[in-house]
């Protein structure tokens, strides 16, 4: 195998890695967002300002959230942890 092949093999490894981090973050992310968006306009609305009730809600929603998407996110994480295992021989 060339050093050429082997760094498109590393530059594409870190690529897939990069992008299943962006995978394995955005649920999570996107759901404490829209919670937060709708706590914040509760208390606009009600004018209440704690700092708790902006806290507990979006830590339940995430919480539910790695509960539910848990076992699909982690075994993209074991996929991608096996290929790369699988190719650290063919890196030189």
């Amino acid at each position: 195998m060339t050093a050429a092949s082997s760094s498109e093999l590393v530059l594409r490894a870190v690529h897939e890695g990069l992008l299943l981090a962006l995978l394995v973050s955005g649920p999570p992310v996107v759901v404490s967002l829209l919670v937060g968006l709708l706590v914040g306009v509760l208390q606009s609305a009600t004018q209440i300002h704690d700092q708790a009730l902006a806290f507990v809600p979006k830590l339940v929603a995430v919480a539910l959230t790695l509960l539910a998407l848990g076992p699909v996110l982690g075994a993209q994480l074991v996929r991608f942890t096996e290929a790369l295992f699988l190719a650290f021989p063919r890196i030189r």
